[in-house]
């Protein structure tokens, strides 16, 4: 008996306080669906619509295991092709679609996707606060935890000062400095790298908030600090300075959280610009582009570490650690805590321990959801704020 999709359901939910978009697929099966993550926090209630009334009446009584050509359909569905509303969409399904055939196969997704490549999924961990200090007590705790690669920076991305949340969720705007970040990131870096030596591995994010002079500077003064990767240090409109940035200097670079379309990928990888490739899954259409573009970095000496802020559902976090283990290129992985309430909510969800993540070893992706808990958490309507990143003399910058 062939399985088939027999209907489509999207939930929002915020227990952490960013809106995550999940997609549930249901098949003629009785007890056997799936569980994607569409997540745009930003734009959650759009992604929901071309779910349920793009998407879904397409896909009814369509066949499961049709996977790649399931994600075509979708891709060019809308004639339109790409961006991040309709990527997410696609991503809810095609993660779905996967957990699925992983179920029905009786193994974990890895397994599926050709089996370990290793014993653990390395993590990195974020160390950002206002103070020296306080990122030195964060770095403390990492270390003790088990971890040794570190991300840090201040937290408004500027300098000393200001509040410890996390950025995404702010309800106002942000004045930035790009000269004052420059000296003291470097400033702070120096300062761990002199205490610590390298026992750790560091990395820093600029949040594309540089012009392309200033990062190729940046870049270099990072460079006897010998770095793991800086992160995204140019925006998505400066990238064919990547080749000068390359040239100037040896320090690492990480790129490709805000890229929306799987191709655009393609010459950062072939062109060897970067050395690790860190899409957010969600927004480039699931698990069936980013398992090639992982083939196409690891083809061309490119290691991956996707994209893993809150953003971004336990659901997503589990399906890219599956990759990770069967990805020969894995380089690291980026690790959020979430709270007790999302582990209520989404049972099964990759756990951290000793500076690495492990999966449940169920079938399929191994996370579920449960809708009471999730209830319990609506999705608020706030407008996004924190994107609102503003020059000393007010001109509003790159967030």
């Amino acid at each position: 008996m062939r399985v088939l999709i027999e209907d489509i359901q999207v939930f929002l939910t915020a227990p952490d306080g960013q809106n995550l978009v999940i997609v549930k697929v249901l098949t003629n099966q009785p007890g056997l669906y799936g569980l994607g993550c569409a997540t745009n926090s930003y734009r959650a209630t759009a992604v929901r619509e071309v779910v349920l009334h793009d998407l879904r009446p397409v896909l009814i009584g369509r066949d499961v295991s049709r996977i790649e050509d399931l994600w075509q359909l979708m891709n060019v569905n809308g004639y339109w092709r790409q961006g991040p509303i309709n990527n997410n969409a696609i991503s809810g399904v095609d993660m779905a679609l996967w957990d699925i055939k992983a179920k029905m196969a009786n193994m974990p997704l890895y397994d599926l996707l050709g089996g370990k490549c290793r014993e653990q999924v390395t993590a990195y961990v974020h160390c950002n606060a206002p103070t020296t200090e306080e990122v030195i007590d964060k770095t403390e705790k990492a270390l003790a935890s088990g971890c040794r690669y570190l991300r840090v920076a201040y937290t408004a991305y500027d300098g000393p000062g200001g509040d410890g949340g996390y950025i995404c969720l702010q309800t106002t705007g942000k004045a930035y400095d790009p000269k004052r970040h420059m000296k003291s990131i470097v400033k702070l870096l120096e300062t761990l790298r002199d205490k610590y030596g390298d026992t750790v591995e560091l990395m820093t994010d600029t949040h594309q908030r540089l012009d392309p002079v200033d990062a190729i500077t940046l870049a270099k003064d990072l460079e006897p600090l010998r770095l793991l990767f800086m992160e995204d240090p140019l925006p998505l409109e400066q990238i064919d300075w990547l080749p000068r940035l390359r040239e100037g200097c040896k320090t690492p670079v990480a790129f490709g959280e805000n890229l929306t379309t799987p191709t655009d990928t393609h010459r950062l990888i072939v062109n060897r610009w970067i050395d690790y490739i860190r899409c957010h899954l969600s927004d480039i259409g699931g698990l069936t582009p980013a398992r090639k573009i992982a083939h196409l970095a690891e083809a061309y000496g490119v290691r991956t570490s996707w994209h893993a802020p809150l953003d971004m559902s336990p659901i997503a976090m589990a399906v890219q650690t599956h990759l990770d283990y069967a990805s020969p290129n894995f380089g690291i992985q980026e690790f959020y805590a979430a709270s007790e309430a999302s582990y209520a909510i989404f049972p099964g969800g990759p756990t951290y321990r000793d500076g690495a993540i492990w999966l449940n070893e169920q079938p399929g992706h191994g996370v579920d959801f449960n809708e009471k808990e999730a209830a319990k958490f609506p999705p608020h309507d706030r407008p996004t704020v924190w994107t609102e990143m503003r020059l000393p003399d007010g001109t509003i910058h790159t967030p």
